[in-house]
Protein backbone atom coordinates (compact mmCIF):
# COMPACT_ATOMS: atom_id res chain seq x y z
CA UNK A 1 0.00 0.00 0.00
CA UNK A 2 1.26 3.46 -0.84
CA UNK A 3 -0.13 6.00 1.31
CA UNK A 4 -0.01 9.81 -0.01
CA UNK A 5 1.43 12.44 2.78
CA UNK A 6 0.57 15.79 2.51
CA UNK A 7 3.69 18.20 2.25
CA UNK A 8 4.02 21.90 2.11
CA UNK A 9 7.18 22.08 -0.08
CA UNK A 10 5.74 23.52 -3.09
CA UNK A 11 7.42 21.40 -5.88
CA UNK A 12 7.51 17.97 -4.01
CA UNK A 13 5.30 14.61 -3.58
CA UNK A 14 5.71 12.26 -0.46
CA UNK A 15 4.30 9.50 0.19
CA UNK A 16 4.55 6.33 2.74
CA UNK A 17 5.07 2.28 1.61
CA UNK A 18 3.55 0.22 3.54
CA UNK A 19 3.46 -3.00 2.40
CA UNK A 20 3.16 -4.44 -1.66
CA UNK A 21 2.67 -1.43 -3.80
CA UNK A 22 0.09 -2.46 -6.26
CA UNK A 23 -0.68 -1.01 -9.80
CA UNK A 24 -3.15 1.65 -8.65
CA UNK A 25 -0.72 3.18 -5.82
CA UNK A 26 1.75 3.36 -8.09
CA UNK A 27 -0.57 5.44 -10.64
CA UNK A 28 -1.49 7.63 -7.47
CA UNK A 29 2.16 8.34 -6.98
CA UNK A 30 2.95 9.30 -10.35
CA UNK A 31 0.30 11.14 -11.11
CA UNK A 32 1.14 13.25 -8.33
CA UNK A 33 4.55 13.33 -9.87
CA UNK A 34 3.25 14.14 -12.93
CA UNK A 35 1.20 17.13 -11.92
CA UNK A 36 4.35 18.82 -10.21
CA UNK A 37 6.17 18.44 -13.11
CA UNK A 38 4.04 20.33 -15.01
CA UNK A 39 3.54 23.37 -12.31
CA UNK A 40 7.23 23.27 -11.59
CA UNK A 41 9.11 21.34 -14.29
CA UNK A 42 10.70 20.28 -11.41
CA UNK A 43 9.67 17.62 -8.79
CA UNK A 44 11.38 16.23 -5.04
CA UNK A 45 10.13 13.19 -3.78
CA UNK A 46 9.73 11.89 -0.17
CA UNK A 47 9.34 8.46 0.52
CA UNK A 48 8.89 6.80 3.63
CA UNK A 49 9.19 2.66 3.70
CA UNK A 50 7.95 1.50 6.82
CA UNK A 51 7.41 -2.38 5.47
CA UNK A 52 7.72 -3.48 2.12
CA UNK A 53 6.41 -6.48 1.01
CA UNK A 54 7.44 -6.00 -3.23
CA UNK A 55 5.86 -4.09 -5.89
CA UNK A 56 3.15 -5.38 -8.49
CA UNK A 57 4.33 -6.19 -12.08
CA UNK A 58 2.10 -3.88 -13.31
CA UNK A 59 3.15 -0.79 -10.98
CA UNK A 60 7.03 -1.56 -12.56
CA UNK A 61 5.61 -1.53 -15.79
CA UNK A 62 3.76 1.71 -14.92
CA UNK A 63 6.65 3.30 -13.23
CA UNK A 64 9.03 2.14 -16.65
CA UNK A 65 6.43 4.15 -18.66
CA UNK A 66 6.59 7.13 -16.85
CA UNK A 67 10.27 7.38 -16.76
CA UNK A 68 10.75 7.09 -20.33
CA UNK A 69 8.05 9.63 -20.92
CA UNK A 70 9.54 12.35 -18.65
CA UNK A 71 13.42 11.19 -17.82
CA UNK A 72 15.02 11.83 -14.62
CA UNK A 73 16.16 15.05 -15.60
CA UNK A 74 13.01 16.30 -13.72
CA UNK A 75 13.81 14.92 -10.65
CA UNK A 76 15.92 17.33 -8.04
CA UNK A 77 16.05 15.71 -4.85
CA UNK A 78 15.04 12.70 -3.15
CA UNK A 79 14.65 11.82 0.79
CA UNK A 80 14.31 8.40 1.42
CA UNK A 81 13.32 7.96 5.11
CA UNK A 82 13.89 4.15 6.32
CA UNK A 83 15.60 1.88 9.18
CA UNK A 84 15.69 -1.12 6.40
CA UNK A 85 19.20 -1.76 5.64
CA UNK A 86 18.88 -3.26 2.06
CA UNK A 87 16.94 0.34 1.36
CA UNK A 88 19.68 2.45 2.55
CA UNK A 89 22.18 0.23 0.40
CA UNK A 90 19.72 0.78 -2.89
CA UNK A 91 19.71 4.36 -1.97
CA UNK A 92 23.55 4.31 -1.91
CA UNK A 93 24.10 3.29 -5.41
CA UNK A 94 21.05 4.75 -6.86
CA UNK A 95 23.22 8.00 -5.66
CA UNK A 96 26.11 6.72 -7.47
CA UNK A 97 24.18 6.22 -10.75
CA UNK A 98 21.78 8.92 -10.78
CA UNK A 99 24.59 11.82 -10.25
CA UNK A 100 22.27 14.88 -11.44
CA UNK A 101 19.59 13.81 -8.85
CA UNK A 102 20.53 14.65 -5.03
CA UNK A 103 19.44 11.49 -3.15
CA UNK A 104 19.46 10.96 0.84
CA UNK A 105 18.23 8.23 3.46
CA UNK A 106 17.28 9.33 6.67
CA UNK A 107 16.26 7.09 9.73
CA UNK A 108 12.85 7.33 10.80
CA UNK A 109 13.49 9.45 13.08
CA UNK A 110 15.05 11.69 10.90
CA UNK A 111 11.62 12.76 9.20
CA UNK A 112 12.06 16.65 9.98
CA UNK A 113 15.72 16.66 8.66
CA UNK A 114 14.25 14.93 5.25
CA UNK A 115 11.52 17.97 4.60
CA UNK A 116 14.18 20.42 5.36
CA UNK A 117 16.41 18.90 3.02
CA UNK A 118 14.16 18.72 0.54
CA UNK A 119 12.90 22.07 1.21
CA UNK A 120 16.27 23.43 1.25
CA UNK A 121 18.67 21.47 -0.31
CA UNK A 122 22.22 20.35 1.25
CA UNK A 123 22.36 19.16 4.86
CA UNK A 124 25.37 18.88 5.33
CA UNK A 125 24.79 16.07 8.46
CA UNK A 126 23.54 13.88 6.17
CA UNK A 127 25.28 11.69 3.22
CA UNK A 128 24.07 9.17 0.68
CA UNK A 129 24.76 6.02 2.30
CA UNK A 130 22.72 7.18 5.71
CA UNK A 131 21.76 10.15 7.25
Amino acid sequence: MLEMIQTDIEDAVAWRIVGKVTEADMNLALDAVRNKIQIHNEVSVYQEIKSFDGVEFDAIMGKMKFFSEFGISQFKRIAVVTDKRWAQRLIAWEDKIFRSIDMRVFGTDERDRAFNFLAYGDDPGSSPEVA
